[in-house]
């Protein structure tokens, strides 16, 4: 099975046209990007407006209750409601986009939420007592402390939608779960087995994509990370010993001083 698995991948074959890995790939990216998009355009700045006001909690709780709702169900009932009103490839890509924006919301909004209200209350005084509107408290100082667990919110829901993405070729949706529900259709394990990978090495290297990202855009002091130079001086400002002195020869010097 793994040597067969391993011809399929590597297969010329298996790339070209419209039914090959690549244009499944490209398909499967261009869904996931879609319904990120537009499920940050609703979930991200309802949460900041939550966090930020502290009304409307119920919202967030409401949304993270829809992560209990089988997607594969909600899938067909969306399918069955939505699909006979639309006409053309939009009755199977519309009704997928909906469940998968819905199925993204919940980490969205909690990740922006919880991002806003866990601002250390003495900046915002700050904020404010240097003449600052709701406004720019929002935009110049709690999004920015909020980075951190906006960005993990959308890693969570790019990682959800994703993985969800392949089981909606269930219902003829495009992309790489194709290769999951025709390989099962034709009793082509090799083709599953090998889709099944496409998808996991998608998932990994999108999340390191976003990795770097956050890693890049989040300041260093709201991440945990600390400069390499800091503990170097033996020395405060006040002349008092620092935890560098523990250092060998730093000691004796100290001593003497």
């Amino acid at each position: 099975m793994i040597t067969q698995v391993w011809q399929w991948l590597t297969s010329a074959s298996s790339w070209e046209g419209s039914a090959g890995i690549g244009h499944r790939l490209l398909q499967h990216l261009e869904y996931s990007a879609i319904t990120v998009l537009i499920a940050s355009a609703l979930a991200i700045p309802l949460g900041l407006w939550i966090g930020h006001t502290g009304r409307g909690r119920w919202m967030v709780t409401a949304a993270n209750s829809l992560r209990a709702v089988p997607s594969l169900g909600l899938l067909f009932a969306v399918a069955l409601w939505l699909g006979p009103k639309l006409h053309g490839n939009s009755a199977y890509v519309v009704p997928s986009i909906v469940v998968l924006v819905v199925l993204a919301i919940p980490p969205l909004l909690a990740g922006a939420y919880a991002g806003v209200a866990g601002v250390d209350p003495a900046a915002r005084d700050a904020a404010h007592g240097m003449g600052m509107t709701e406004g720019q408290v929002l935009l110049q100082v709690e999004v920015p402390c909020a980075l951190p667990l906006m960005l993990s919110g959308v890693r969570s829901a790019t990682l959800q939608v994703i993985a969800t993405a392949t089981i909606a070729s269930a219902v003829s949706l495009g992309g790489l779960g194709r290769f999951l529900i025709d390989g099962l259709a034709l009793g082509e394990y090799n083709v599953m087995a090998g889709g099944a990978i496409v998808v996991a090495l998608l998932a990994l290297g999108v999340d390191t994509v976003l990795a770097a990202l956050q890693a890049a855009v989040v300041s260093p002091g709201l991440s945990g990370g600390t400069s390499r130079f800091r503990g170097r001086r033996t020395r405060t400002d006040r002349g008092q010993p620092t935890a560098s002195e523990n250092e060998p020869g730093v000691v004796g010097v100290v001593a003497k001083g």
